[in-house]
């Protein structure tokens, strides 16, 4: 008796993953190896910067304040220690963007750090 292989399944899933490379230059849209590998190692780089976006937005967060904090005299690890001692719960993300978007709030919020 003939082996049987369920040929519609096994193409559907080659069929799937090749159009998932689409967009793959040369081989590694349309040679199911190479395809396969590729896509497999697209998901792993896709886990991984997941987690390193979120680092690389706070260095720039960080980056923004320190910047802005310096205009008002005061280097960043002095405005955090000071907004930490007044009793200002304020994460550097609203930080950063209130230095970038509205440097008079960032410099009352500052001054309100230093007087504490």
């Amino acid at each position: 008796m003939p082996r049987s292989v369920n040929h519609v399944a096994s193409r559907n899933r080659r069929k799937r993953i090749l159009s998932l490379t689409r967009g793959y230059h040369l081989a590694r849209k349309n040679v199911w190896t190479v395809a396969k590998n590729t896509w497999e190692k697209g998901l792993l780089y896709a886990y991984r910067d997941r987690k390193v976006k979120k680092r690389n937005f706070r260095a720039l967060w960080i980056q923004r304040i320190n910047a802005a904090a310096r205009l008002e005299g005061m280097s960043y690890s002095k405005l955090m220690g000071a907004l930490h001692k007044a009793g200002i719960e304020m994460n550097r993300k609203v930080l950063a963007d209130l230095a970038m978007n509205h440097p008079e709030a960032f410099k009352a919020i500052v001054q309100k750090a230093k007087n504490a």
